[in-house]
């Protein structure tokens, strides 16, 4: 098996994690935590993300948070639904922005009320609009092991909405196991699908730890 010399890491515990508790921190403490993680050596960080506070109260006043955020050696991105909120992005200043897509036509209904093609339309403009400005945009897709409403998902459907981000301008995809029901060969063969169809250097990987396979995803 060969191994990269290097690899780079997206820490977004403070979007991807925060969002899923049920205590709502403050920007002063959100700010804090990314600032702590930066000092352990994370470049990249995801910092919030501006979508309803409705939705998610826990992202609310991410532009605060980036207010007291200290930027030097680290790179901030947001997660945006539109272009509502890369507008929100681009007044706070954020570094990058992130897209989410889904690879399960029913997750994608349930999570952002919207087809995969719905969404797609929607992020190209989103995507495009960004890169007027200079802000490079990351893509997420969700369940492409595994669904809870549909269980296994279809590789090439992965495929599909991986080559759609990257032809609209996303300068890297990443592939997420949001349940974590996958395991090191489905993972393998998976990102060695798409792999057809995207450069190596544009695929990353988000696995959660939901069985204990994350680290064995990973690796594989």
């Amino acid at each position: 098996m060969s191994l990269p010399a290097r690899v780079s890491i997206v820490e977004v515990g403070p979007r991807d994690g925060l969002q899923n508790e049920t205590l709502t921190l403050s920007p002063q403490t959100r700010a804090e935590l990314i600032s702590r993680l930066a000092a352990a050596g994370l470049s990249r960080i995801e910092a919030g993300s501006f979508v309803s506070p409705t939705a998610v109260p826990q992202m609310a006043h991410t532009d605060e948070t980036l207010a007291l955020t200290p930027r030097q050696n680290v790179r901030l991105s947001v997660l945006v639904p539109n272009l509502r909120g890369l507008a929100a992005a681009l007044a706070a200043g954020a570094d990058e922005i992130a897209v989410f897509a889904a690879a399960s036509e029913t997750f994608s209904k349930r999570n952002i009320n919207c087809s995969i093609e719905e969404s797609l339309t929607r992020y190209a403009k989103v995507v495009a609009e960004a890169r007027r400005y200079g802000i490079m945009a990351r893509g997420y897709i969700s369940c492409v092991l595994g669904c809870p409403y549909e269980g296994d998902v279809d590789s090439g459907r992965v495929v599909s909405v991986a080559s759609a981000l990257l032809e609209m301008g996303c300068f890297e995809v990443s592939l997420g196991d949001t349940i974590g029901v996958g395991a090191p060969l489905p993972a393998r063969r998976m990102v060695e699908r798409v792999a057809r169809v995207a450069p190596l250097d544009k695929i990353a990987v988000h696995f959660h730890d939901t069985y204990g396979q994350a680290l064995a995803n990973i690796f594989a």
